[in-house]
């Protein structure tokens, strides 16, 4: 099973968001150049995140986007889920009904098994402890920043 952009990306922004939570609304232009995601592309994402309320958006000359929560308080699974929906590996493991043999299925339990075990690790994963992992990771390295 492999995840689309829209999980991987949309992890990207909330991480970014996370990383400067509290200095008040960060542009959609600022965090795309930061985390390297096509702005378009971007704003697509913040709707389904704003739509999950996971994302607030001010208007305005100094208007953008803050996380509706503490980092602390929202979880990867529910980011993952935003934007991908279900990551059952198959469509029986949420409608049982789509399958007359799901009761009897050997493989239809452990496809939830799975879903499980990915629900589980996700959702044990706030973006605050992504914020403390990406802080080791550069650890004393000094990001270049570019001017032109």
């Amino acid at each position: 099973m492999k995840l689309s952009t829209r999980a991987r990306y949309g992890a990207k922004a909330m991480l970014e968001l996370a990383l400067r939570y509290g200095d008040g609304p960060i542009m959609v232009r600022e965090i795309a150049r930061s985390q390297e995601i096509s702005k378009r592309y971007l704003e697509h994402l913040i709707v389904s995140l704003q739509a999950a309320g996971l994302v607030e958006t001010v208007r305005g000359k100094k208007g953008g986007c803050v996380l509706a929560r503490p980092p602390a308080d929202i979880k990867l699974g529910e980011v993952v889920e935003a934007l991908e929906g279900s990551v059952a590996p198959v469509d029986c493991v949420d409608n049982e009904g789509s399958c007359p043999r799901s009761k009897i299925c050997v493989p239809h339990d452990i496809w939830r098994s799975v879903k499980e075990a990915i629900v589980n690790v996700l959702n044990s994963v706030t973006l605050e402890d992504m914020v403390v992992c990406h802080k080791k990771k550069i650890g004393g390295f000094d990001v270049p920043m570019y001017h032109i």
